[in-house]
């Protein structure tokens, strides 16, 4: 059975900026909530971004009241000691949400963009322009780490749905899945 009311909170984790989106799901509808971005920037420290990452999401937690976290996983790029960076502000970000008791889920960049737009190599333009149609919502130019927390909680929404639904399709490609999701279409 799927749960009919729920608020998901979608983290795009960072050191410099980090991303959160909102959406809340009442009687079967999805609708936006909050969707903005916390910029670090200006603390010089590191574990002072740390500290006001968990203060942060903290607050988002007793303002939003969210049921569930989706967490965008730190992906392995060239650089180490950036992704240990991306991986503590994560480790933050979860650690804030346990902290309330909040259940969380963690979700690969690739799953998420194939969650969203179907396809795992979609660029954050394509992700960001996905959602739009979706939530029906302004323009958010600049936001692309906003759209990206967005999509972690919509990708925890669609995997949390099929899965309690049974819906486990296999597509033969993009085409046959746009036949049966009309609605995915950018």
């Amino acid at each position: 059975m799927v749960i009919n009311d729920r608020i998901i909170l979608g983290i795009d984790p960072g050191t410099i900026v980090m991303g959160y989106g909102i959406i809340h799901l009442q009687n079967g509808v999805l609708s936006l909530v909050a969707l903005g971005v916390i910029k670090l920037d200006k603390l010089e420290d590191h574990s002072d971004r740390l500290k006001k990452i968990f203060e942060r999401v903290v607050g988002l937690i007793e303002e939003y009241k969210p049921d569930e976290l989706a967490i965008e996983a730190p992906f392995f790029g060239k650089n180490v000691q950036s992704m240990l960076k991306l991986g503590r502000a994560q480790g933050v970000a979860i650690a804030a949400a346990l902290s309330k008791n909040i259940p969380m889920v963690e979700y690969s960049p690739k799953k998420i963009k194939m969650s969203v737009t179907g396809n795992g190599n979609a660029s954050k333009e394509q992700v960001s322009a996905m959602l739009h149609n979706l939530l029906k919502f302004e323009n958010t130019d600049g936001y692309l780490d906003a759209t990206d927390a967005l999509a972690a909680a919509v990708c925890h929404y669609f995997q949390n749905t099929k899965a309690k639904s049974g819906s486990k399709k296999n597509y033969s490609g993009w085409d046959t899945f746009l036949k049966d999701n009309p609605n995915r279409k950018v």
